[in-house]
């Protein structure tokens, strides 16, 4: 049986940002979320007929940074997830309730990182106010910024990387959104648990952000979309492929490359 990993904000789904941003923007879509009654992210209409299908010949895990309030405005074409991975892997859902004993597990792993605490509160003193939106929490685990992306200071990604890196913790930019992260909470061992529990014998993986790494890396094969963070720093694997496409497309791209490897599975029962 195959599992298919994929994350969602600028991989799989698209906000309208992100679709002018990268082109795209006169393919027909479909909306995927609802956020404050206004459709949010979105997906091009051939991306989500083929994703519907997948789920009927792989266990489809949708994984993502998003904590489990977030995700859960995101509809995906096709039946509900059994499985789906939120908060960067803090947060393993079945039936989109948290398991607890997962819940349990990466607390023991996060014990050698630095504490939240003490992250959130250098990342209120390093961010300024004159360029940072707000500074939150997501799911009790890590610690984000919105900022404005184009009045962020040359070299502050680099020196909280820096500083993140000595403290067990990683940075990620996305979009408006600056991470830090605790470096074993990680997308690929959820995904690993998911796989052993559904007795998937083959994982397949899409990303494009530096948090996706260690879930492409994991996976018996991966796919990054080009206009990401993975391909602007210059990472590479040898069994992860870069969609030509970028944006909305490349989200169009990775579901047809899924559905190429997926091919004529056993349908599950």
């Amino acid at each position: 049986m195959t599992l298919v990993a994929t994350d969602l904000d600028r991989t799989l789904v698209y906000s309208r940002g992100a679709i002018e941003a990268y082109g795209g923007g006169d393919v027909p879509v479909v909306a995927v979320e609802r956020y404050r009654d206004a459709d949010a992210s979105f997906m091009t209409a051939r991306a989500a007929t083929s994703f519907a299908g997948l789920a009927e010949r792989a266990v489809v895990v949708p994984t993502t940074t998003r904590t489990p309030e977030q995700l859960a405005r995101i509809t995906l074409p096709g039946p509900p997830p059994r499985y789906a991975v939120a908060a960067n892997g803090g947060v393993l859902l079945v039936d989109g309730e948290p398991d607890d004993a997962w819940r349990r597990d990466v607390g023991r792993r996060l014990a050698g990182a630095a504490a939240l605490p003490e992250v959130r509160a250098h990342v209120a003193a390093a961010c300024d106010p004159g360029w940072t939106l707000s500074v939150r929490e997501a799911s009790e685990l890590f610690c984000y910024a919105v900022v404005d992306r184009a009045a962020l200071p040359a070299g502050f990604v680099a020196a909280e990387t820096a500083w993140a890196d000595a403290r067990g913790w990683q940075v990620s930019l996305q979009g408006r959104k600056l991470y830090w992260v605790p470096r074993p909470l990680t997308k690929s061992a959820a995904v690993a648990e998911i796989a052993r529990r559904a007795g998937a014998g083959h994982i397949l993986a899409a990303g494009d952000s530096l948090l996706d790494a260690d879930l492409l890396l994991a996976a018996d094969a991966g796919i990054a979309a080009r206009h990401g963070e993975l391909v602007a720093a210059g990472w590479h694997a040898p069994h992860v492929v870069v969609t030509e496409a970028q944006g909305v497309l490349a989200g169009e791209e990775i579901v047809a490359w899924f559905v190429a490897r997926v091919g004529d599975a056993v349908p599950i029962r």
